[in-house]
């Protein structure tokens, strides 16, 4: 496995009138696979890079640990595309508590599809951070500006960690949900404070995108794209503000409105 995120691939490319050789730049697609306690637990396909930071933010998504002192050793074995974890404490393997659909009823309401790990480890957010229309176009436009793989391959998506005035971290890859275990494996290990926390994110905000920023713990989310209308009965549940289709001047508040304000609150 090498450790980057593009390659160059000889294309013939078509310009309107002729065929011409060149090259692109292609984003890089490998498989790497979780040896839990011994056991194979996982097998992600992913961009190959924050590997680290990718298999400790999918444990925890996972509900397998909820700090990095909950791991023992960690190696990854990038030539070969494996992850070896062990834990402190021995992981008991239950591979249908991972995988199988939970519901459940919440004030009188059919609460949505979960599995069972998500209903362990998705957030309930009670942050009163608040943030104006301005800081999120800008969040949104700092993203898009940093987002150079993007530009390059049209192949990957991108996920911020951001305050009101600007980008912390960004990491990308060619899986939305991956993108997002890496900010989250990133601020386990650094221990990151996440109550006045945004999330920026290039892709549409699907369900298991809104779960991920609810593990995470953040009450607002931005992105250029689309949600889901099971994200947003998600968000509006677990109390995160859902905001989509910044572009220009505009964008769409979906859930929990409060948080956009015209002048920032204090926490």
């Amino acid at each position: 496995m090498i450790n980057e995120i593009t390659t160059l691939q000889n294309i013939v490319r078509y310009n309107g009138q002729r065929f011409v050789e060149a090259e692109d730049d292609i984003a890089i697609e490998s498989a790497l696979t979780i040896i839990l306690d011994g056991d194979e637990f996982a097998t992600m396909v992913c961009t190959p890079s924050e590997l680290q930071e990718l298999v400790v933010g999918f444990l925890a998504s996972e509900g397998v640990i909820r700090s990095y002192q909950d791991i023992k050793s960690l190696h990854i074995d990038e030539d070969k595309g494996f992850a070896y974890v062990d834990l402190i404490n021995q992981h008991s393997i239950q591979k249908d508590f991972h995988s199988k659909r939970f519901i459940g009823s919440c004030c009188g309401k059919g609460r949505q599809f979960y599995f069972h790990n998500d209903v362990k480890t998705a957030k309930t957010i009670r942050s009163n951070l608040t943030i104006t229309p301005y800081q999120c176009r800008k969040l949104m436009e700092k993203l898009q500006e940093s987002s150079l793989h993007f530009q390059q391959t049209g192949g990957v998506h991108n996920a911020a960690l951001c305050t009101r005035d600007g980008i912390i971290i960004s990491r990308t890859d060619i899986g939305r949900h991956n993108a997002l275990d890496k900010l989250f494996g990133y601020c386990i290990i650094h221990k990151i404070p996440l109550k006045d926390k945004i999330i920026a994110f290039s892709g549409r905000i699907s369900s298991e995108v809104l779960l991920k920023a609810a593990k995470i713990g953040v009450g607002i989310i931005l992105s250029k794209s689309a949600p889901t209308n099971l994200a947003l009965s998600l968000a509006d549940e677990l109390g995160i503000t859902a905001v989509g289709f910044i572009r220009g001047n505009g964008f769409n508040v979906y859930t929990h409105q409060e948080r956009i304000q015209e002048v920032v609150t204090q926490e």
